[in-house]
């Protein structure tokens, strides 16, 4: 199956706004400080951004608040460095109930059907709660990352954008054009913690069998 190119479908649909006296809404899932770097230097010139951070998945209740309280920092930091007004909401920590989907998943492979089922809640909730509350556009931070399959993660917005049709879904494939080489950049400006699993349990226990980091670096 041929590649889609999402980083162009992205560019394509910011050109529209050329014409707006305003910049549209979106709600962005972002999944940690690093990935939000690059991510929020693209969106913020073309949407009036907030963040919603649903990341349940997280394992341990320690490692999510690290990694919490390192994006909520960071958002202040970029805000103040770089002129820009990126608003922040965080869901609760529920990790047993988002585990609910993923645990008859367990031995899968990393990137197999238990991601991608982890993928699908955090996107729906995007979507989910932005159509709610009258976002123009959601989208996530999830195809910056190297280790992701950022057609996958495409395909399963579209899928799942059909059941919010008063939102649309922001495409996009934040590695392209450089996107990594910034994230590296950006580690070292702000300082972020990079953490070495990708987040959930199941990505901490491969990792420890590895003995070596799932970084992007």
């Amino acid at each position: 199956m041929k590649k889609i190119n999402y980083h162009i479908i992205s560019l394509k649909e910011v050109e529209r706004f050329k014409t707006l006296d305003h910049k549209p809404t979106l709600l962005l899932h972002a999944c940690c400080a690093p990935c939000s770097s690059h991510t929020l230097r693209f969106v913020t010139q073309y949407f009036d951004v907030t963040i919603l951070y649903f990341n349940s998945n997280i394992y341990p209740l320690e490692e999510y608040s690290k990694r919490r309280d390192e994006i909520a920092w960071f958002v202040n930091e970029f805000n103040q460095r770089e002129n820009s007004e990126v608003k922040i909401l965080f869901t609760p920590y529920e990790h047993e109930e988002f585990m609910r989907d993923l645990r008859p998943l367990a031995l899968e492979k990393e990137g197999g059907s238990r991601c991608e089922k982890c993928y699908e809640k955090r996107i729906e909730e995007a979507l989910s709660y932005g159509e709610k509350h009258g976002f123009d556009y959601a989208t996530t931070t999830l195809t910056i990352s190297r280790q992701k399959n950022s057609q996958l993660i495409n395909q399963i917005a579209q899928k799942l954008a059909e059941k919010y049709p008063k939102i649309k879904y922001f495409f996009s494939d934040f590695k392209k054009s450089g996107g990594l080489d910034e994230v590296k950049e950006m580690k070292k400006e702000y300082g972020l913690y990079q953490q070495e699993y990708c987040g959930c349990e199941y990505s901490l226990r491969d990792r420890l069998l590895r003995g070596t980091p799932d970084t992007d670096d």
